[in-house]
This record gives C-alpha cells, structure tokens and sequence, in this order.
C-alpha cells in the first residue's frame, strides 16, 4: 500500500484551533463537540443511526480508565433536524467496577445493541463481556433497555492449536531474546493453553459485521494474549460462540470489512514489535479461521476504523503515526484496500498539543460519513467531537 499519496487539490493540512473547530474544508459537511471539553476522562465512542433519524453515541467516562472504578457508559443523542446533541445520560453502569469500550449497533432485526466490558480486579485481562439490548430507543434520552445479560466465551483446545500453528507462519523475530529468558511466541503459545486464561478478558471496541442471514461477526481483542477473536452469533445476537484465534505479534482490536468476494479482512491496531503499523488478516469462511496477521506500511500506535462504502470504496480512520495520537487521518481505496488513493487529515496538531483516537465510523443513507473520536486537546480538556464528511468531495 502506497502511504503517500495526494491526490486532494484541496488537500489543508492546518492546526487544530480551539477545541478543535478546524477551518473549514470542502468536504466537511458538519462538526462539532458532543458535550464541552471536561476534565474527567471520556474516550471510546460509538456511534449508531437510528431508523427515526436520530443518532445515537456511547462512550465511557470517569475519573481514569481500568483503575477507577466510578467510571461508567454514558451516551448522547442527535434528534433528527436538530443541530445540537442532548445533555449526557447514563447508558450502563456496573456497581463497583469500570466499564467501558462501548458499542452500539442494530442487528438485522432493528433490535439495538449495546456491548461493553465490566474490568473485574481493575485488570483488562479479567473484562468480562456485557451487552444490553432495546426496542423502544426513538424516545429523547437513553434507550429502554429489556435484556441485559453477560457474553460468555469458552474457546476450546483448538485455541491453543491454532495459536501454536499461526505463530509458526510469521516471520522470525529474534529481539529481545536472551538466552535466560523465553521468547514472546512462546510465552504466549504457553498461555494459549490456559482454559481459564483464554475463557476471560476479551475485549469490545469497533462496531460487527452482519450478514443477512442473521450471522453476526463482533471483533474482541485481548491485552492479556495481545491479539484478537471474533465472537459470532448465528442468531442476530442472542446467543454467541467464539472464532478461531487471530494471532500475531500484537494484532488488536480489529475493524472489518467484507470484499466482493466474501472475504473478511480485519486491518488492526499494533500492539507489538516495532516498526508500529497496521496489522492485518483475512478470513474466508466467515470469520471463523484468520490467516496469521501481517503488517501493512501504515504507520500506527493507537487505533483503526474501518467500512464499505456504498458504492464499494472503503474507508480507514486511525492514528496513521507511529509516535502518538495527535494525528488522526482518514484514508480511501476504490481497489479493497490494495492501495489507498486518497488521503486527509481529520485532526492534525503538534506531537505534545492533544490527542485524537478511538473513532467510529458509520454511512447513512444519503452517503455521508459519520465520525466520533476522543477529543483531547489538553490533558484537562476532553470531549467526543462529531464530524459528518461527504466522501464524493474526496474521491470525485
């Protein structure tokens, strides 16, 4: 994949002025801030759109992340013709634990769905999976929910097989090694092994995949193994199975996009060995088996986004920078992501002046974008901003 190249005439690369209302650009269509930027920490949005016109967006937000236990789901909506977003409400709290890493869909029923992670013993590798679900969500204010229960995932042995498999496919990687201390492959081949281990800890971040016939594909990563798994439902969501493994040197929190062919790619935040650049893998029986992860040549530390569009381009939002988050571009390819054509800056500013990641990505039917990030100019100044791009002004 070619990293550099312009082919924008309009192409801005400017700063960031206050709270993040950049000049305006052709594609552009709206921006703005959820809420004003706040000192407690809000990171990790997902945005759905409702079938009224309406959107809806989650995020979690407290005193920290894993380590603070007040921290809660909290979320806002857009009403259909209004242009200012709603004062925040809760979404989901656990009693005594963090929740966060929210995501909101609607499966092939119009039932929606919120999935989140509840961090026992303050450890990301002991999250346990929880979603809620509604169908009574176009009233102002949060969704009322009829169902609430956890997503339990027991991989079996064939974890630790493919795990030992799929290692034994990547390139030799001997830094770090010493005589008197084993290799990361193995330790994690090791581990792999562990029921209890495997059965724990993973992890929601970017929104599913759903195919017609009620199949839907969740990507789950884990910071304990520090690589992903899909858990699947055959059911539009009430009951779920985890996928084989996808394995590598760090390969997390996967975004998917489905080819013409059928085949499901996950492009993935890099998590392991430098250089850091997006990782990717592939699978051809729908999410079940993933080809080993192999590294892209676009730089990245801290996340990805990924769609189809309508008309078949896809679209990638991350952190296209191996140093930070203070970058935050969002990238088009008309060839399924063999080359990236089209490159622009969503958010752009000095290495030690903010920080923008965690984006979720959604088309509507009218074929705009629509974009929600972490917003984090300064350390005590922290929002979820709202950007709408028409991508026929990038691509045309």
């Amino acid at each position: 994949m070619k990293k550099t190249v312009f082919l924008l005439a309009f192409y801005y690369f400017s700063s960031v002025l206050a709270f993040g209302q950049s000049p305006a650009a052709p594609h552009v269509v709206r921006q703005m801030l959820l809420f004003p930027v706040q000192e407690q920490h809000v990171h990790g949005s997902s945005i759905v759109s409702l079938p009224n016109g309406d959107f809806l967006v989650a995020w979690f937000q407290g005193s920290g992340e894993r380590t603070a236990d007040d921290v809660k789901i909290m979320g806002a909506r857009l009403r259909k013709g209004e242009s200012q977003w709603s004062a925040p409400f809760l979404m989901a709290d656990t009693p005594h634990l963090p929740d966060c890493n929210p995501v909101l869909f609607l499966n092939g029923q119009g039932k929606l769905f919120l999935v989140w992670i509840a961090v026992q013993a303050n450890r990301w590798e002991h999250s346990i999976l929880r979603f809620r679900t509604s169908l009574d969500f176009t009233k102002a204010g949060p969704p009322v929910w009829n169902w609430q229960d956890n997503i339990l995932l027991k991989p079996d042995d064939s974890f630790a097989r493919e795990t030992e498999t799929k290692f034994k496919q990547l390139p030799q990687n001997p830094a770090g090694w010493s005589e008197y201390a084993p290799r990361y492959d193995n330790m994690i081949i090791e581990a792999s092994k562990d029921v209890r281990k495997r059965s724990i800890g993973w992890m929601t971040r970017i929104k599913p995949q759903l195919y017609p016939n009620g199949r839907i594909v969740l990507p789950l990563y884990s910071d304990g193994y520090n690589m992903s798994m899909m858990a699947i439902s055959e059911d539009d969501g009430t009951t779920w199975r985890p996928s084989l493994p996808v394995v590598g040197r760090g390969p997390i929190q996967p975004a998917l996009a489905r080819k013409k062919d059928g085949t499901l790619v996950a492009y993935m935040r890099d998590s392991g060995d430098y250089p850091t650049r997006v990782q990717v893998s592939e699978s051809r029986d729908q999410g079940e088996s993933w080809t080993a992860a192999q590294k892209t040549d676009i730089p990245n530390t801290a996340s990805v986004e990924l769609l189809v569009l309508r008309d078949g381009t896809w679209a990638f939002l991350g952190n296209d920078i191996d140093d930070g988050r203070y970058r935050l571009s969002l990238f088009f390819s008309n060839d399924e992501g063999k080359t990236w054509k089209w490159k622009i800056p969503v958010e752009s500013v000095a290495p030690d002046k903010g920080g923008f990641s965690y984006p979720s990505l959604i088309q509507t039917a009218d074929g705009l974008l629509h974009l929600t990030y972490s917003f984090h100019p300064g350390s005590k100044e922290k929002s979820i901003k709202y950007v709408v791009v028409d991508p026929k002004k990038i691509t045309s």
